[in-house]
């Protein structure tokens, strides 16, 4: 049974704010991977098992467990694993158009072995065009590429840009020998820049999500998966790989905005006072690179927008994390009322549609429900 929560009254009879979402999600068939890929492969493909406890993934030989929560899918929006029903949940809602990244497919960042890294990228990317944007245009997902082979990387790139996607998404935590800042990765980075591909990173992929099990443990872990995503913005800023690409963009989704300008202003002062230890020396200060180059989605975060104004960052998303618990589904309404209603309307504007429709081409959309 799904649980739906009820918009308060006076945020039901205010008139309806419509947005698109920087981050939501898209939900893979369980056999994905089985029904697409050969056996030999398929059996070393993401996969999950549910116990009475814990949810263990197996992935390229790899076990990995996770607390099972199983009111998590008791509460899932209807529309979860049905793209006709997640529309009207969307006009339900007032979302326009989701980024919608993946799910089980956020584990193939942990292949090793890069025949089955490229066989399960392109899978999901197959899966992706048939079953999510064939017959619709609001709900588009960043294609997944195989990481173990930068070569591999920039290939599927060139393949999914003809297939018509806009971005790639890219985990936050990757191995020492592998970090974004390393100029092993620099096909990677053309190739995205020379078909206009934004680099998604979504935050808690890639890496350990429970690190602390100390007190305030589930608070502490929460916040441990958005300090990955404030080193990618470092390394590849720090590294020169955007000073390279000035027209390459980046978003780090579901990590919050706030902290972006300030991170500036700290990678500015390093850059400054340890001058004489700074290696490679950039066309811009750190500060202006992520002024022109980073972009950021939040859900509830008041910070994010109040920042705006006196900061003058405005490359802010906001996403509904549909359908995901920490999203927005059932009180999309009262979140976008709460965080915009005493807002500068061009304020509004950009973060709900001006930011998205920077970084992404959207459809125009007739007027009315479910064939917006």
């Amino acid at each position: 049974m799904t649980q739906v929560t009820e918009v308060p009254t006076d945020a039901a009879d205010k008139e309806k704010i419509w947005a698109h979402s920087g981050d939501s999600h898209a939900m893979e068939p369980e056999d994905l991977w089985t029904s697409r890929l050969p056996k030999r492969l398929a059996d070393r493909a993401p996969r999950t098992e549910r116990g009475e406890k814990y949810e263990i993934v197996y992935v390229d030989g790899q076990q990995k467990s996770r607390q099972l929560n199983d009111f998590m899918d008791a509460i899932r929006p209807p529309g979860a694993s049905d793209i006709a029903i997640r529309l009207r949940d969307l006009d339900q809602e007032g979302v326009q158009c989701q980024l919608a990244f993946p799910s089980s497919g956020f584990w193939s960042v942990h292949i090793h072995d890069a025949e089955l890294s490229r066989a399960v990228a392109r899978a999901w990317n197959e899966w992706s065009l048939q079953e999510v944007m064939s017959w619709q245009k609001r709900i588009f997902t960043p294609a997944i590429v195989p990481l173990v082979e930068v070569a591999d990387a920039a290939a599927e790139v060139e393949w999914a840009a003809e297939q018509g996607f806009q971005s790639i998404f890219l985990p936050c935590t990757m191995p020492t020998e592998k970090e974004w800042g390393l100029d092993l990765w620099e096909p990677l980075w053309a190739a995205a820049d020379s078909h206009n591909m934004v680099l998604a990173y979504h935050i808690g992929t890639g890496g350990d999500t429970v690190v602390y099990r100390g007190p305030g443990g589930a608070v502490v872990n929460y916040m441990e998966t958005t300090y990955p995503g404030m080193r990618v913005v470092s390394h590849l800023v720090a590294s020169g790989a955007l000073d390279r690409h000035p027209d390459l963009k980046v978003l780090i989704a579901e990590g919050g905005a706030g902290w972006v300008p300030a991170i500036g202003d700290r990678m500015d002062e390093a850059y400054r006072q340890h001058g004489m230890f700074v290696r490679p020396r950039l066309n811009r200060l750190p500060s202006e690179i992520v002024r022109q180059q980073v972009y950021a989605s939040f859900q509830h975060d008041i910070s994010a927008v109040q920042i705006i104004e006196d900061t003058h960052y405005d490359n802010v998303l906001w996403g509904d994390d549909y359908p995901h618990l920490e999203g927005t589904y059932g009180h999309t309404q009262e979140t976008l009322h709460q965080l915009f209603d005493s807002v500068d309307p061009r304020i509004q504007d950009r973060v709900l549609r001006g930011t998205f429709e920077e970084l992404f081409t959207v459809p125009e959309l007739d007027e009315g429900p479910t064939g917006r």
